[in-house]
């Protein structure tokens, strides 16, 4: 595994590399980011398109991705893909477009779990009626992260 870290307004965020797939994308000193260099194509060009995603230049990733959790969990990241850059859904609507009998609470528990946040945009998500819910990277960055992505989409602040 490489790994390589990158600068945002948001606090620094980790990402790794496992040769040709980026594995994952975490947010915030909790997460015990220590500094790294971009020292793959892969992690130079995940470093670049990042950098380009805060800079307002980027809003769809094009990155190979290994996304390794359960068959559901794959279900609801692939979901999560689909959301479009400045929109949001509710865990109620990302449980129904992955047709889980099991609910909302298993969607979210899912959600919780993405390796690759802010490229599989689980920030997009949000409860029911209009109020953030959880965010592994506290919610202060989910806020910051549906404000920039609506000033850059043209689009109305949750």
């Amino acid at each position: 595994m490489e790994m390589a870290t990158v600068a945002t307004p948001i606090g620094r965020v980790r990402l790794i590399g496992d040769g040709d797939v980026l594995v994952g994308l975490y947010t915030g000193e909790e997460q015990g980011i220590e500094a790294g260099e971009a020292d793959t194509a892969l992690l130079r060009e995940a470093c670049r398109q990042v950098e380009a995603f805060f800079a307002g230049s980027l809003s769809v990733f094009d990155l190979p991705l290994r996304l390794d959790g359960t068959e559901f969990q794959r279900r609801v990241w692939a979901a999560l893909l689909e959301i479009p850059f400045g929109a949001t859904i509710s865990y109620k609507q990302l449980a129904e477009r992955v047709e889980s009998r099991a609910g909302f609470r298993a969607v979210g528990a899912a959600n919780g779990r993405n390796p690759i946040s802010i490229i599989v945009p689980c920030h997009r998500v949000i409860n029911h009626d209009g109020k953030l819910g959880g965010y592994g990277g506290g919610l202060p960055r989910k806020r910051w992260l549906l404000d920039h992505e609506a000033r850059f989409a043209g689009g109305r602040l949750i």
